[in-house]
């Protein structure tokens, strides 16, 4: 398959196959379950519309992504993930040598940049496996 640019490869969904493309899937249902989803049809295409736009901005400046570290796609877009996660870290490594009986591992989450993103890495892998 051909790169879309930015790393994207288009997806093309298989007949009868409702979570084919996981990404999409998991955008939908962030979508489906923001409290601002409304409950019934939009007025227009114009309300329609503008409640897109605000969900898109809300998602890619606002919402804390957990497969990329808790941080927003704009922050990884624009490299600032590195020095968030750094400084979480750090707060992390204080609250536990302050108090490391409240953590149940032997050490916090080390908050990392994440390089590779996939939503169903187990499933992924074994398909790799058997190519």
């Amino acid at each position: 398959m051909a790169d879309m640019g930015l790393g994207v490869l288009p997806s093309f969904s298989r007949p009868s196959v409702s979570d084919d493309n996981a990404f999409s899937e998991s955008l939908f249902k962030t979508l489906k379950y923001r409290p601002s989803y409304p409950r019934g049809p939009f007025k227009n295409i114009e309300a329609a519309r503008a409640w897109v736009a605000d969900f898109v901005k809300w998602y890619n400046t606002e919402h804390l992504h957990s497969g990329i570290g808790f941080v927003t796609p704009l922050d990884r877009h624009e490299g600032r993930d590195v020095e968030i996660l750094k400084k979480r870290r750090s707060v992390y490594l204080e609250a536990y040598l302050n108090n490391p009986g409240r953590w149940i591992g032997k050490t916090p989450r080390f908050w990392e940049s994440i390089s590779f993103v996939t939503l169903n890495p187990i499933n992924e892998l074994a398909d790799e496996e058997a190519a």
